[in-house]
């Protein structure tokens, strides 16, 4: 029984979980508590930008034409361009900068992060709270990598770089 004499319903427990996640990620809000000089450089330059970087437009492109959110493409974009990335692929591991779409299965997902892990690669796992199988995996990514990780609700970024093993929830 809960609070006068009604059943406490999921639709509460979904709201209290909500509200865990939200007061987690205020923690780093607008970079704030990132104690990584990256991760904070990212958060500034690339999160709290809404207008593209100078620089090549390809990705923004290929994103928007693979139904990525325009916000999310631009993010995307920017951090492709403040990183330096020379190449990128959607949906393969053989670039610097690899973008894992919603469209791949969960085995195709996590051998692309294994691949890109194993190359030294970025990725961006598109869309990691599309559903609980989907947000079961991406726990799984971060617990697995050994490097920092950044989760932004829209898109989980999985660098493979010589940081130390960090995830940050903005």
């Amino acid at each position: 029984m809960g609070i006068g004499g009604h059943k406490l319903g999921l639709k509460f427990y979904g709201r209290v979980t909500e509200l865990r996640n939200r007061l987690s990620r205020a923690r780093f809000f607008r970079g704030h508590g990132v104690h990584s000089p990256f991760v904070y450089d990212v958060v500034r330059n690339v999160f709290m930008r809404d207008t593209l970087l100078p620089g090549d437009r390809a990705l923004f492109r290929e994103l928007l034409a693979a139904g990525v959110p325009e916000r999310r493409a631009v993010q995307l974009q920017n951090l492709a361009i403040h990183c330096g990335y020379a190449s990128f692929g959607l949906n393969r591991a053989d670039a610097e900068f690899c973008i894992a779409t919603r469209g791949l299965s969960r085995a195709e997902t996590l051998a692309l992060v294994g691949d890109a892990a194993a190359a030294g690669n970025t990725v961006a796992v598109m869309s990691p709270y599309d559903g609980r199988e989907r947000r079961a995996m991406c726990l799984q990514i971060v617990a697995a990598h050994r490097s920092t990780t950044v989760d932004n609700r829209g898109y989980l970024l999985v660098f493979n770089n010589n940081l130390p093993k960090q995830h940050f929830r903005i």
